[in-house]
Order: structure tokens, then sequence, then C-alpha cells
């Protein structure tokens, strides 16, 4: 194996464990901001604020308006059994797969409160299960589970946030402009826009919305020790009508976030299909061929998200970078500071 860029050792890193951040920043656009000009070399340190003094002139922003659901859920069995049950995605209107914490097996039930309850259909071999709801006896779709778990459920928080969600969680972890409801993940570099430096970017440039619901998948690291052994998830996306006209010109893209660059790099890939399922995996061996420049944050080690930032610089100089943001002290991850790649 002599491609250093197609190793996952290659994609490692020791991070600090202080610069994990726990708490988002506030304001949102007091984060720090890391800007890498890829034509001239260059690194510029500043903050998320002054983000709209870099944005290329004569090119448009595409968003992920994905909305996060309160997916983690607490229940019991009818032994009393206690359960954690996490909602991974839909597979269709009443199948649901999930991941439980606790021993169930097929036809096991979930009891929650507002008289939901959860039927185990599917164990799979990948550790998740299928479940289908219920209220009282009434079998659930999915998009009828949603004010119920808005209620009772918790936002998932990412693994690496070692804590409860809270009150500030419910509104923090959300983009100022999330609309479509879905994901289990925050697409983390919108987090950084407030609601008043989101209205003046899309004033003064050209932009449009897709929708990829990020799945529980973004934080799975890779196990393969050749990167291009890894079995990518897929999540379900959507492109917007408005998206798919500045998708389909010659307009250079600046993608706000990894999950907007997948959306854009899967139908660049398969211009007839505007919505359905993309798995598509960008590395430096799988380059973009329609995003021009990146805002994102620092991702995980051996993650799919590193990989993919390194589709756009290398290897190399994604790890320089990264060592660049800890010499730094940037804050990493979900909740962390941002990259903007131009």
């Amino acid at each position: 194996m002599n491609n250093p860029e197609l190793l996952t050792s290659s994609y490692d890193f020791t991070l600090p464990e202080e610069l994990i951040a726990t708490h988002p920043a506030s304001p949102r656009d007091t984060a720090k901001l890391l800007v890498y000009n890829t034509q001239t070399n260059e690194i510029t340190h500043c903050h998320f604020y002054d983000f709209e003094k870099f944005i290329p002139k004569n090119c448009a922003l595409i968003f992920n308006d994905t909305k996060v659901i309160k997916a983690r859920l607490f229940g019991v069995k009818p032994s009393g059994g206690k359960i954690e049950l996490l909602i991974n995605r839909a597979l269709d209107a009443h199948n649901i797969n999930v991941y439980i914490r606790g021993k169930v097996k097929i036809d096991t039930e979930i009891l929650f409160e507002e008289d939901l309850k959860a039927v185990v259909k599917e164990v799979r071999d990948d550790g998740s299960r299928v479940v289908n709801f219920y209220q009282n006896t009434k079998l659930l779709r999915f998009e009828d589970i949603l004010p119920i778990i808005d209620k009772i459920g918790h936002i998932p928080l990412p693994p690496y946030i070692q804590r409860e969600d809270n009150a500030e969680d419910a509104s923090e972890y959300q983009s100022v402009f999330a609309r479509e409801e879905g994901a289990v993940a925050a697409p983390t570099a919108s987090l950084h826009f407030t609601k008043e430096q989101h209205k003046r970017v899309c004033q003064n440039h050209d932009h449009a919305f897709v929708t990829l619901h990020v799945g529980s998948g973004t934080f799975k690291p890779v196990e393969a020790e050749i990167i291009t052994d890894h079995p990518m998830h897929s999540e379900y996306y959507n492109i917007s009508d408005k998206a798919k006209k500045i998708l389909d010109s010659n307009k250079p893209i600046l993608s706000i976030g990894t999950t907007s660059t997948r959306t854009v790099e899967f139908y660049a890939r398969h211009k007839e299909m505007q919505r359905g399922e993309a798995n598509l995996f960008l590395h430096p061996n799988n380059k973009p061929i329609r995003v021009n420049h990146l805002l994102t944050n620092f991702h995980l080690p051996k993650s799919t998200l590193l990989m993919l930032v390194a589709s756009f610089v290398g290897v190399d100089k994604a790890q320089e970078l990264y060592a660049e943001a800890i010499k730094e002290k940037y804050r990493f991850y979900s909740y962390g500071d941002a990259m903007l790649v131009l």
C-alpha cells in the first residue's frame, strides 16, 4: 500500500481533551474562524463575524436546512427494565431504524410517555434495530411521531459531549434556518450563523437550500485499514428547485458544511436524482467536482468528515491545518470553531 492518502492511520491526530467544545460559543458568531486560501497557501485567524469578508465574489452559498429532532427517548419494557432508544432514520413511513441501549429481541415492546410504544420488528447485523411506533393501538407514520417526541424526547447530543442535554441545546444545537425535521445530528458549520448574519449573507449573495437529514452514522469512525473499504452510511436528501438551478449552472459554490457538500456532490454525479438516498464518500481519491469552497468545523480523528476536508486540500495539508488549530487553541467538534477553505 503506497498511497498514504488511502490509509486510515493517516487521518489520526491527538487532540487535548480541553479543546473538545461542550457548549456553543455565545453569541454564535464569536466562534473562531481559520481561513485557508488554497491559491496563496495563506492561513488567516479571525472570528466568524468576519466570515462575509471572505466570501468570493459571484459565489453561491448552499445551506442545509435540516432540523434536528428530539431523537433520544427513555422508556421501559413491560417488565420494568429501563431502555434508551435513539432514532436514527426513517426507512419508510412506518419502519424506523433505531439504536437501543438494553436487551431487546423481536416483538419486544418499549413503553414511553404520551402512550407512545415501540415494537421491535427486526434486529440488524450492524447493531441497529427496526421498530414500528404506536400511540395506544394506532400505527404511526414517521411524521406523526415528530410532535410526540418533541414533547418527551431529548436532543441527541454527540457522544463526545459528555453531558446530558439541557434547555439551551434545544435551540443552540439547531441552525437559525433549520426547517425540515429529520436529522439526529446538526449540520454543525451552520450553527455559527446568527439570524442577523444569515439574513445579511442571503441578501448579499446568491444562495439556496438543500436538505440532508444527518444520521448518527456521521460519527462512526473508519475502522477499515484502507479508507475505501469503509461502508459509507446513506442519508435522505432533497435538492430544492432553486438549488438545482444553481447546481446546474457554472456559478462557483461555497458549501456551508460537509452535509451540504455531500448533497451537492452526490447530485453532481447523479443529476437525474433530485431527492433520494445519498451515500457519497469524498476523500483525496474521490475529490469534489462541483463545490469550489468549503465552510466546516474541526472533526474527529479517522472520520469520514476529516477525509472530506482532505478531498479539498490533501491529507498532509489537512493535518497541517488541524495542527495549527490545536496550537492556536481552536475548539473542536460540533459546538467548536470553524474553518473556511477557499
